[in-house]
């Protein structure tokens, strides 16, 4: 067990660095994301109630192309230098190698988006209990993204085009936690329990990580056959 937890933080610190040395692709999700959401109170007018009704669907829509832009790169690297042989020839599980990769995607990815709800907060005119119904379903639900994100790089890794057919894929599996992380927040800003609205995206966490780490794993294999 600690010759296991030693190999998958070797990979967590090698991705971590590599991903820290190309920070113009590090640092062109936090960009997209501030010009959604600086743009769209240009866009619809400085009107507070107008701005606080679509605060919480502009900021989940934002987080989602923003991590659209960064899946791709997930088993890329790895792919193109013989690294993703090794991990099928490694002792390690491999659901197990994935899941430590997808934490590390969620750490250089979504949570600088995290971060920078504050700032997204102020833009869009929300209120604290807004805030913190976005934050809790951006904790939950934004590592839902990642491990979805996976089983679709996963599915076309080595093809040409990735991008849109990763958009093809997930968009639609991403609505159920859309609905659900939008309703909590506009729950919260009638002053209403959103509890139950977290829920359902903890159980969809907790659906993904039992499921998602395998189903990324056996497309691993077949991309490499």
């Amino acid at each position: 067990m600690n010759g296991v937890m030693t190999m998958l933080l070797a990979l967590c610190r090698r991705d971590l660095a590599l991903a820290f040395r190309q920070r113009a692709e590090l640092v062109q999700p936090l960009w997209f994301f501030l010009i959604v959401i600086s743009l769209f109170p240009l866009g619809i007018g400085p009107s507070p109630h107008m701005l606080q009704s679509v605060a919480p669907g502009v900021i989940w829509i934002a987080v989602l192309l923003s991590s659209l832009l960064g899946l791709e790169r997930l088993f890329r690297d790895d792919y193109q230098d013989g690294s993703l042989e090794q991990w099928l020839l490694s002792p390690l599980p491999l659901p197990l190698l994935v899941l430590a990769k997808v934490i590390c995607h969620w750490l250089v990815s979504a949570l600088p988006l995290i971060l920078m709800l504050p700032l997204a907060a102020l833009f869009l005119n929300m209120t604290s209990a807004m805030f913190w119904a976005m934050l809790w379903t951006l904790l939950l639900g934004s590592p839902v993204l990642s491990l979805l994100g996976a089983i679709s790089v996963s599915l076309t890794l080595g093809l040409n085009r990735g991008g849109v057919l990763h958009a093809l894929l997930l968009l639609p599996l991403f609505i159920p936690l859309l609905i659900f992380a939008t309703g909590a927040v506009e729950a919260a800003s009638l002053q209403l329990a959103y509890q139950g609205h977290l829920a359902i995206i903890a159980a969809m966490l907790l659906l993904a990580l039992a499921l998602a780490p395998f189903a990324a794993a056996y497309g691993l294999k077949v991309s490499q056959e």
